[in-house]
């Protein structure tokens, strides 16, 4: 009788929620603060073309996420967002509902900011920073993935990039004159794609179609009396750029396929392979108007102004495909081999008008040219290695990788093939490495890559070089764990007309100290060394010479980090602090010390102080260095 009362009073009371009761449907933080920038004492564009940032109030951070009990819409919201008001910021959400689907949206904007003169022209007029510019770009983007789990997945993405901003550019004269003006940017790009992935148990297969939409509008203009970078006079009289309207914009459009497979037909093989193919076609219009003095020299003749515009189409059919398997025939034995290939061929129809306008009363000279450019790039990589387990804490590699091509280009101005220039790639390498780990504690890893080549594309690219590399991981106490890194890279060229000779190394060490709950500290240092050498033709001579180059780097980084308190009431106290210096070409100095403080006010609120300091300097261009303290204060909010 008890029994029947007890399941008749069950049934009439309302049933309980799966979801326990104190649960919280939105957790995360968010942190608000404002920086005070003081004025920068030295050069201000250098320190916004390393450092750039300004004082105000900013969004720090925000990391929320939502989650539905009841499923509807989604299951979880994850929201991120960081460094709003400053130049880099950066945007993302992710929503998805188990079995249905999976959304995730990005967005990322910089403020690219570059007036660095010693690198356009160390002997640019004072107070001129050509190829300078201050652009903002933006990205955002979107990833839809349906039935996300299941066995056929259909997907979406988009992208979109866009930049504008002023800058500085050279309008370069016949006479190698060189006129700073400056410039207007504007671009955008679009890219869109769509397919479906077929995901079994034995193999896998993408089908992809997308496209991308591109489009460039840049501006200059000038007007006034500008000299150039060279002043002296030629045959006796000065070259001077008095007004300039130069306009061109560039579109192009594209679409691609893309076919992706894997497959495991036996426990002992993996078998992958993608191809894809797209054809982007291109168009270009151009138009300028220059006014002032300027001279041919291929025919001594002095001008006053000329007027070109052009206009050209170009098609690009790019062939791209890759293939490769895993072989496992023995259980200590595994066999890599990859093939990859990538083609395109350019097809280019310029017309270039251009009219000259003498500096003596006569009539205008006219030149039109017609130019057909074919474009042809072919490169290929095959490579097999072979990964055998000596002892089950020893495991060798051996490899082989062979690279090929050819390419047919366009000609630099002091070529003397014609507008075209030919080339040929052959590269063999020998591959080695060794993975030792006698223990949880201790692993390392060497590698090493040994290459010859018969032809390469370019004078400065790998030839005959040697590349080592060398990582150990070791666990010295449960406190304290250290980790150190070494890289050289030896390159040579014996070509009589290069002889170009780089050897580069690098060494780094860390080490990662917590002795209890309240301490942890972090140091890094890093040694690099760079030394080159290659001839080359003097421009105004054609008479050889060397090009040498020397570096030598130290920078190191450390935090110390104390935590007194453990609970809701845990002050933190972080130390540290960056420094970089370095000798040889371009010695130069940054230092960057930091301190914070962070005070919990009451539970889940915490205030924060923060105090950096912004130091570089140039031997050889002291113009160039600046000082900047800047001072944060925050507030964070968690739940």
């Amino acid at each position: 009788m008890m029994l029947a009362m007890a399941l008749a009073a069950a049934a009439q009371s309302p049933a309980e929620s799966p979801a326990p009761a104190n649960l919280q449907w939105i957790t995360g933080s968010i942190d608000l603060g404002y920086r005070v920038a003081m004025n920068v004492g030295g050069s201000y564009p250098e320190y916004r073309s390393v450092v750039n940032l300004g004082a105000g109030f900013r969004l720090l951070g925000l990391d929320t996420t939502v989650t539905d009990p009841k499923r509807r819409l989604f299951d979880t919201l994850t929201i991120r967002a960081y460094n709003f008001g400053d130049p880099y910021d950066t945007a993302h959400l992710d929503a998805r509902k188990q079995g249905v689907y999976e959304f995730s949206f990005d967005y990322r904007s910089m403020v690219y900011f570059d007036a660095v003169p010693s690198f356009a022209n160390p002997a640019a007029p004072a107070g001129v920073n050509e190829q300078s510019f201050d652009v903002l770009r933006r990205n955002a983007g979107f990833d839809l993935t349906l039935r996300p789990g299941k066995h056929i997945v259909p997907y979406l993405g988009y992208w979109h990039n866009s930049g504008h901003g002023n800058g500085l550019d050279t309008w370069v004269q016949d006479a190698n004159d060189e006129f700073a003006v400056p410039i207007y940017y504007r671009d955008t790009t679009s890219d869109y794609r769509g397919g479906v992935r077929f995901e079994y148990q034995r193999f896998h297969l993408t089908l992809e179609q997308g496209g991308a939409t591109f489009k460039d509008d840049d501006l200059s203009s000038f007007s006034g009396t500008g000299f150039g970078d060279n002043a002296a006079p030629l045959l006796g009289q000065t070259l001077q750029l008095t007004g300039l309207r130069q306009a061109y914009g560039i579109r192009a459009a594209g679409v691609y396929s893309q076919v992706l497979a894997t497959a495991d037909p036996a426990p002992w093989i993996n078998l992958y392979a993608q191809f894809v193919y797209s054809d982007p076609k291109t168009r270009v219009n151009f138009n300028e108007q220059a006014l002032g003095n300027f001279a041919l020299l291929s025919s001594l003749l002095f001008y006053t102004g000329q007027e070109t515009s052009a206009a050209g189409a170009a098609s690009q059919p790019h062939t791209t495909a890759h293939a490769g398997f895993e072989l496992r025939p023995w259980r200590r034995l595994r066999v890599i081999e990859s093939w990859m290939t990538d083609r395109y061929h350019d097809a280019a129809s310029p017309l270039v008008a251009e009219e000259l306008f003498l500096a003596a009363p006569s009539t205008p000279q006219n030149v039109l040219t017609s130019l057909n450019y074919s474009q042809v790039v072919n490169y290929n990589q095959q490579q097999v290695g072979a990964f055998f387990d000596l002892t089950p804490w020893i495991t060798l590699r051996v490899g082989y990788r062979y690279v090929w091509g050819d390419a047919t280009v366009l000609a630099g101005q002091l070529g003397q093939s014609g507008t075209l220039a030919f080339g040929k790639l052959s590269r063999s390498v020998a591959l080695a490495g060794l993975h030792f780990q006698p223990s949880q504690k201790l692993s390392m890893n060497l590698d090493y890559e040994g290459a010859s080549s018969d032809r390469v594309y370019f004078r400065s690219s790998l030839n005959d070089y040697s590349l080592g590399r060398a990582r150990a991981r070791f666990q010295a106490l449960p406190s304290l764990s250290l980790q150190a890194n070494f890289q050289v890279l030896d390159n040579r060229n014996p070509d009589p007309a290069i002889r170009y000779d780089l050897l580069a190394r690098d060494s780094s060490l860390t080490a990662n100290w917590t002795t209890a709950k309240w301490l942890a500290v972090i140091g890094e240092y890093d040694r690099a060394t760079v030394r080159s050498n290659i001839s080359y033709l003097l421009p105004e001579l054609l008479t050889p010479a060397i090009s040498a180059y020397r570096d030598n780097a130290h920078s190191a980084s450390s935090a110390i980090e104390l935590t007194p308190r453990r609970g809701w009431f845990a002050p933190k106290l972080t130390l540290g602090g960056s420094v970089f210096i370095s000798s040889g070409s371009r010695p130069s100095r940054f230092y960057q010390p930091m301190a914070r403080v962070s005070v919990p006010i009451v539970q889940h609120v915490a205030l924060s102080g923060e105090w950096q300091w912004y130091g570089f300097g140039e031997a050889f261009y002291l113009y160039e260095g600046f000082r900047e303290p800047i001072v944060l204060v925050s507030l964070r909010f968690s739940r």
